[in-house]
């Protein structure tokens, strides 16, 4: 694989990784809550088909990118009503969200199955940065989505570490009786941080269908990338600039087929690189499911417990 062939796997692996960087910041920001959310699928799935829908009609990338957005949010609020509210079980209501989601999008985006999108995001490189050798091509030949990514995880970083709101949730996520003693209003704060987990969550999904890929299919338009957002959360450590590096990991990976495959290498089964993103996706979520291995990597103590007042 010549030089170039290798800038421009990375530059597409830096665009393949936003969708999974937007997704997996949202379900960070509801996991500190201590909100599991697994509906990440079904947002991006109805974000993605009602972004596709408005910016169809009217021809706008933008206004789908909030629809989507809001879309997101609408299910990320079924879900806190049913997880906060009601104090559902955590996982069978974000797997009821994946078949809500999957289902109302395969009905929305029926008559347009198959149909390009005229109205995409365009790359808008960078004045200056642009044109610095390799790092340029790679990082600042990317579109406006790619470049407000890279702020919000430094916001997030900072919401998380230096102020008074972003340590409040991080009490809650890690012992909602503590920080209801202190003062903090726990039941709305998991209500608002899994609603923007759900707007990012519709975000990514948006991306998808308005940059990454040329026509609605339901099958084929996230492919699993919500499922890869949740393992990403884990293997982040529930850190911000780490998800970011992580995300791009996983872009290089799901480009990583297309790009031997374009560099003449024949000796490893494209059917093998295909599933690599996937079988990480996998073995992550095993680890997770192991309540020691999810303390050591730093998963918050309360994550997926419902939080009932003491009223005694």
């Amino acid at each position: 694989m010549n030089d170039s062939a290798i800038v421009l796997t990375l530059a597409a692996a830096v665009a393949a990784g936003t969708p999974l960087a937007l997704a997996a910041l949202g379900e960070l920001l509801t996991e500190r809550a201590g909100v599991l959310n697994l509906g990440v699928e079904g947002m991006m799935l109805l974000g993605a088909v009602t972004a596709f829908l408005v910016g169809d009609a009217t021809a706008d990338p933008w206004l789908g990118l909030v629809t989507g957005m809001l879309t997101g949010g609408a299910l990320a609020a079924v879900h806190a009503f049913l997880s906060v509210t009601m104090r559902a079980n955590q996982i069978v209501a974000g797997l009821a969200l994946v078949i809500f989601g999957t289902g109302l999008s395969t009905f929305l985006g029926q008559p347009v199955e198959g149909r390009p999108l005229t109205a995409r995001i365009t790359t808008a490189a960078v004045p200056v940065l642009a044109d610095i050798p390799v790092a340029g091509r790679i990082l600042f030949q990317q579109d406006l989505v790619v470049y407000a990514t890279w702020a919000l995880v430094l916001a997030a970083t900072f919401y998380l570490t230096r102020t008074r709101a972003g340590l409040s949730l991080r009490a809650v996520g890690e012992s909602p009786a503590t920080a209801d003693a202190m003062g903090v209003r726990v039941a709305a704060t998991r209500y608002a941080h899994t609603i923007a987990g759900g707007l990012l969550a519709g975000a990514g999904g948006a991306y998808l269908i308005l940059a990454r890929v040329p026509s609605w299919s339901q099958a084929a338009t996230t492919n699993g990338v919500g499922w890869i957002a949740l393992a990403l959360v884990v293997f982040s450590s529930w850190r911000p600039l780490r998800l970011l590096a992580g995300a791009y990991l996983f872009g290089a990976a799901l480009r990583a087929n297309f790009a031997l495959q374009a560099a003449g290498v024949r000796g490893i089964p494209a059917e093998v690189l295909a599933l690599l993103p996937y079988l990480l996706t996998i073995a992550v979520m095993i680890g997770l499911s192991f309540s020691d291995l999810r303390r050591r990597a730093g998963a918050p103590a309360a994550l997926g417990l419902p939080y009932v007042r003491d009223e005694r």
